[in-house]
C-alpha cells in the first residue's frame, strides 16, 4: 500500500511538482521559488467517480478533467493542468502506482496544459532535440540507450513534451527527468547486469535506469523526429516521410492519444503537429526484427543527421 510522506518538491517536465507521494524517479528540488505548478496527493476519489459516471477501465472526461480507475490499482484524477488526485485501491502497487503518475497521468496533464505528448524517447545531438517515437515493444529506450552510449544525453523517456516559443518560430522538448525504462534483453545485448537496478514494479522485467550523469536538464530546440518501427529486411533502412504521413504519424504516436477529442483539443492538436512537420525532418526508420541491430540504428540516424546538415 501506497504511503505519504511530508510535501516533497520535484522538477519534472519543466515544472515544479509538490507531492505527498515520494517519487524517487524525478529531481528533487530543495529551494522553492513562488508557489509549485502542480499538486499530487492522495485523496477519498470515491464520490467522484460515482458523481462523473465513470466506467470501469475506461477514461472520463468531464469539463476538462480526466478520471479513470485501474482495477486493483486506484482511481486517478488529473484537473486543469495542476493537480493529479489518487485513490489507491487497499493493496495496491506503489511502484505501479508511480507508473501512471509518470505515464498516464502526466500524460492528459500536458494535454491539459496544450503541451504536445508524444510516446517515445528524446536525446541531443549536436545542440538539437530529435525524438525517436514508435509503437510499444519496437525498441524506442532501447536506441535511445544506444545513442547515449556514444556519448550523446537523454532528454526523456516514455513522454516527450513538445511546445513551442512564445514567438510560435521554434519547437522545443522540455526534459521529464532523468530516468530510462529497458527490458532485460536490452540489458543484456549492452551488458548491463539487472542486479543493480529496480524493476518498475513486482515481477516485472522491466528495469528503471537512473541515467543522471547523462541527461540534458534544460530545455532543447528539436529538430527532426524518427518513427521506429519493426520490418522482415535483413537491413536497417530509412527514408523521409511525405508531410500528409506525418500528421497521421504525430496523431498515432500521441500519448493517450484518444483524450485529444475528448478534451476538445482536436483544432489545437492538428495545428500544433502541422507546424512541427512544417519545421522538421521526419523521417521512418525500419529495423529487422530478426537480429540485434541498435548500433546500426545509431549510425544510421548519426549519418543521416550530419548529412542534412551539410545540406
Amino acid at each position: 500500500m501506497i504511503s505519504t510522506v511530508k510535501d516533497m518538491y520535484y522538477r519534472a517536465f519543466g515544472f515544479t511538482v509538490v507531492s505527498t507521494i515520494h517519487l524517487p524517479e524525478l529531481v528533487q528540488l530543495n529551494d522553492i521559488q513562488g508557489s509549485p505548478d502542480i499538486t499530487i496527493e492522495i485523496a477519498d476519489l470515491s464520490q467522484l467517480w460515482i458523481s462523473m459516471e465513470a466506467e470501469l477501465g475506461k477514461y472520463t472526461v468531464r469539463e476538462g478533467s480526466v478520471i479513470f480507475q485501474i482495477p486493483h490499482l486506484g482511481i486517478f484524477y488529473i484537473e486543469h493542468g495542476n493537480k493529479i488526485l489518487i485513490s489507491p485501491a487497499i493493496g495496491s502497487d506503489k511502484d505501479e502506482i508511480r507508473l501512471y503518475i509518470l505515464g498516464s497521468c502526466m500524460g492528459a496533464l500536458l494535454l491539459q496544459r496544450k503541451i504536445l505528448p508524444l510516446h517515445g524517447s528524446a536525446v541531443v545531438i549536436e545542440g538539437n532535440a530529435y525524438a525517436i517515437v514508435g509503437d510499444s515493444g519496437a525498441g524506442k529506450s532501447t536506441l535511445a540507450s544506444a545513442i547515449m552510449k556514444q556519448g550523446y544525453p537523454l532528454l526523456s523517456d516514455d513522454v516527450i513534451a513538445i511546445s513551442f516559443s512564445s514567438d510560435q518560430q521554434t519547437a522545443y522538448v522540455t526534459p521529464s527527468y532523468p530516468q530510462q525504462k529497458l527490458w532485460q534483453e536490452s540489458m543484456d545485448h549492452f551488458g548491463m547486469e539487472s542486479a543493480g537496478y529496480r524493476p518498475l514494479f513486482k515481477r516485472e522485467t522491466k528495469f528503471s535506469i537512473p541515467v543522471a550523469s547523462n541527461y540534458e536538464s534544460k530545455p532543447v530546440p528539436i529538430a527532426g523526429i524518427f518513427e521506429l518501427v519493426k520490418s522482415d529486411g535483413e537491413h536497417v533502412a530509412i527514408g523521409r516521410m511525405p508531410n500528409l504521413e506525418c500528421l497521421s504519424m504525430l496523431y498515432h504516436h500521441t500519448f493517450r492519444n484518444f483524450l485529444v477529442h475528448r478534451l476538445n483539443l482536436s483544432s489545437w492538436h492538428f495545428d500544433m503537429t502541422a507546424k512541427l512537420v512544417n519545421k522538421l525532418s521526419l523521417y521512418r526508420l525500419e529495423r529487422p526484427v530478426s537480429k540485434f541491430t541498435a548500433p546500426d540504428l545509431v549510425s544510421t540516424i548519426i549519418t543521416t543527421i550530419n548529412r542534412r546538415h551539410i545540406s
